[in-house]
């Protein structure tokens, strides 16, 4: 390949890299967390005093005493079919106020059948750190209104598409020879640049996957609008009006919530129920929808799908959604795409894949931003420059700041989690506040001290909020008071979270060793951080 056409495209991977590499780490650190989101709730939920849930053969009995205790609950609830740390009751439901909308927060109560019968209802106290972690990843990180922060997290994406393509054309002349070359040694350009290659390299295909997933749920609404426009004349609401088939009319009783859960067993063996959700309203009557997960295909959603079920009859009348059951246009286009992109097939395994290429993914765009200060060195060296240029010290900064402030924020964000539910009003505010303000103010701290100093300051501060997980529930299960609750069955959640802890005090420990030893003319010695600048 003629080296003009790779100097060019070079050129245009930096620079696109440049833009974008910040916001996607962001991206791929907050969603390499959330692909065990369901851990961190529970992890985080608080636990409720509420007496054991009655057997499933008497939920139909906690529903109609439940109903009469509190009306207001029949237009929404959710019957748990094992309920645990994150689904606390049997029966669980919203109330809202009159007028609320579906974003607007409201509290949250679930009720259990008391030893002589009664019903017993309480408010559940949670936390909405995992969806705050998960809204971090599907906004890159941008504090704005889901509508406005999506088209701008699609326009990174295209970035990244284009920083994709022109990456791997880069790497084509030298694939064979550096394929799984890693030189590790004073040349720290080298080493950073050979990292990226290899990270870049054997990632690709889930690089794609993942580029191409996030552009279509930036742009989600803008390709039904063209869709709607072009293959269905302004009609595609009436066809999937059309697809309804709801009734309001009641059609004699409603079979009870333990047969209904058998007659789906019935129907998918191998769909795990993990919820039934009954829903009322005046258009559609009642509906109820199973939801759960089957490992063997993939889900609509992040950790389940779900299938309608007639509540008369048992049998089910929509699978739009269903694992396994999907008609033949949905499987292989928009179900795909979902379940790609979450990792929502094949269990654990897939899962804790993901996880790892998301932290794999979050390094690449680390790594990236490092190339371009050592190149900059390179070429500011060669030019008789003996110290880094302004632009070259604030992309130090910026780097260290925006990486480390957020794996410090997400880490503290996440141990506050026990500590903030009956304390604070509203959780969910405290929690992004907590995140924001330990953002902001370890990219204040990058500026304030240099790259080279706040890198490893950074990374031991990011180690210590990382440690408070695993330390906030060693001190719940001692019992100490005022330190929130502990669970056995979420200590994964503890054990990954001190192995990460460990990875960022050692890290901490090499830059530290960097500062000291580095090159004078480098952003990332001690004595460039006491250098002043040049414009």
């Amino acid at each position: 390949m003629r080296t003009d056409v790779v100097r060019m495209y070079k050129d245009v991977h930096t620079w696109v890299g440049i833009i974008s590499g910040l916001a996607l780490f962001i991206a791929f650190y907050a969603g390499a967390i959330t692909m065990f989101e369901t851990q961190v709730q529970r992890w985080a939920s608080p636990p409720v005093a509420l007496s054991p849930a009655p057997a499933i053969e008497r939920t139909q009995e906690l529903i109609d005493k439940t109903l009469a205790a509190r009306p207001q609950a029949e237009r929404q609830f959710q019957i748990t079919i094992s309920p645990n740390a994150e689904a606390p009751a049997r029966m669980m439901w919203l109330e809202r106020a009159p007028g609320a909308s579906r974003r607007d927060p409201a509290p949250m109560f679930g009720s259990t059948l008391a030893a002589d019968g009664s019903v017993e209802i309480v408010q559940i106290v949670g936390t909405e750190v995992a969806q705050i972690v998960d809204v971090l990843h599907q906004q890159v990180g941008l504090p704005l209104d889901h509508e406005i922060a999506m088209p701008i997290m699609g326009i990174i994406c295209l970035l990244y598409g284009i920083a994709l393509v022109s990456g791997t054309i880069v790497l084509l002349p030298s694939l064979v020879k550096d394929l799984f070359a890693v030189r590790v040694g004073k040349n720290l350009k080298r080493m950073w640049l050979d990292t990226h290659n290899v990270l870049g390299l054997f990632s690709l295909p889930f690089h794609i996957v993942i580029c191409l997933t996030a552009v279509v749920f930036a742009f989600h609404d803008q390709f039904y609008d063209v869709q709607n426009k072009i293959a269905y004349g302004g009609n595609l609401a009436a066809k999937w009006e059309e697809g309804e088939h709801h009734d309001p009319a009641p059609r004699g009783p409603v079979i009870p919530a333990d047969e209904l859960l058998r007659s789906v067993q019935a129907q998918a063996p191998g769909f795990r129920v993990d919820s039934l959700r009954y829903g009322k309203d005046d258009e559609h009557g009642l509906t109820v929808s199973a939801w759960g997960e089957d490992p063997a295909y993939g889900h609509r959603a992040p950790t389940a799908g779900w299938v309608e079920v007639d509540p008369y009859t048992g049998k089910f009348t929509e699978t739009d959604y269903m694992p396994g059951m999907q008609p033949a246009g949905f499987m292989p286009t928009l179900t795909s795409f979902f379940s790609l992109h979450f990792g929502s097939f094949g269990g654990p395994p897939v899962r804790w894949a993901y996880f790892f290429m998301g932290l794999a993914g979050a390094m690449l765009f680390y790594t990236g931003n490092l190339l371009w200060i050592e190149s900059r060195r390179k070429k500011e060296r060669k030019a008789g420059a003996v110290t880094q240029s302004r632009s070259t010290i604030v992309m130090g900064a910026l780097t260290v700041g925006v990486t480390l402030g957020c794996v410090a924020g997400i880490s503290l964000t996440i141990a506050a989690a026990k500590w903030l539910p009956g304390r604070v009003g509203d959780v969910a505010a405290w929690h992004s506040w907590i995140y924001y303000l330990t953002f902001l103010a370890a990219i204040g701290w990058a500026f304030a001290r240099g790259a080279a100093r706040a890198g490893w300051e950074l990374l031991a501060f990011a180690g210590a909020m990382t440690l408070l997980i695993p330390i906030t529930s060693l001190l719940a299960a001692a019992g100490l008071p005022g330190t929130g609750w502990s669970y056995r069955h979420t200590i994964l959640v503890d054990l990954t979270a001190l192995a990460g802890a460990a990875a960022l005090f050692w890290m901490a420990r090499i830059a530290y060793r960097r500062v000291e030893s580095g090159p004078r003319d480098s952003v990332w010695g001690e004595a460039k951080a006491r250098a002043v600048p040049q414009a």
